[in-house]
């Protein structure tokens, strides 16, 4: 039986990434725990995929292919929104671009693009979502970030870990204006979790995954269903005084001292 306090029954959450990876769990999660859906991604495939599944379960989910970098493809999408579902509970901030190349090599062109998605584009989408439970004195946004957000990564995450950077303070200072409003804003921060770019690069080079697995005592890297307890907690009732939160999802990896060793694996 599942506690009532993490009941998402009869509310209304928008996912953007949710063609594949911690979108999909997400969302996918959201509606295991009752609620109902607007997806968004570009893999319109995919997306009709994560669709098909919530159907399953006995959920509406509306797939969309909305370009989330894209301002006015942005508030079209909460337009959208307002027609089919007529109100917003909770958003997932999932998509984000990133770019790898050292800081003397990125190019400007790029930082200018990461920063706008993650950050002026990102923050769009809490701004339309947050005028709508203002109104409402009601609702939950969640901003997927990164160990990116609190610590610095190096291998070439120069450009993510600023616009990363940003996530973390957005987070922070919309919870100091909204929390005495209703409207609670948190932050989730992932380690490694496994999707096909991650999996191509290590692909690519043969001690990434080692070089990874040596930051985290778990002793394994995130999967994307790892999101899906945590992302049910922040968007329910369960916790209704946590606001501007950044929580780590990283098998201990923040935990570990940079020299320090991990116990032995079982």
């Amino acid at each position: 039986m599942t506690h009532p306090l993490f009941d998402l029954t009869g509310r209304v959450a928008l996912v953007s990434g949710a063609a594949r990876g911690m979108g999909r769990s997400m969302a996918i999660a959201f509606a295991e725990a009752g609620a109902d859906l607007l997806l968004t991604d570009l893999n319109a495939e995919g997306v009709q995929a994560t669709a098909q599944h919530i159907a399953s379960l006995g959920r509406r989910a509306i797939p969309t292919t909305y370009n989330v970098t894209d301002i006015d493809q942005i508030r079209e999408m909460f337009a959208l929104l307002d027609r089919e579902f007529g109100k917003i509970d909770v958003l997932g901030n999932v998509f984000g671009p990133g770019y790898l190349a050292h800081p003397e090599d990125v190019p400007l062109t790029e930082v200018d693009r990461v920063l706008h998605g993650l950050v002026t584009a990102r923050f769009c989408c809490c701004q339309e979502a947050g005028r709508r439970m203002l109104a409402a004195g009601k609702g939950n946004i969640i901003n997927i970030g990164s160990l990116a957000s609190i610590t610095g990564m190096g291998r070439g995450n120069f450009a993510y870990s600023l616009g990363m950077g940003a996530v973390a303070q957005m987070t922070r200072e919309l919870s100091t204006e909204w929390a005495g409003r209703g409207v609670r804003v948190n932050a989730i921060l992932p380690a490694q979790v496994t999707n096909p770019g991650l999996q191509e690069r290590m692909k690519a080079d043969p001690n990434l995954e080692a070089t990874f697995l040596r930051g985290i005592p778990a002793g394994r890297l995130g999967v994307p269903d790892d999101i899906k307890g945590l992302a049910i907690f922040l968007a329910s009732d369960a916790s209704a005084w946590i606001t501007g939160a950044l929580i780590p999802m990283d098998g201990g990896n923040l935990a570990m001292n940079a020299g320090g060793t991990a116990g032995p694996r079982r």
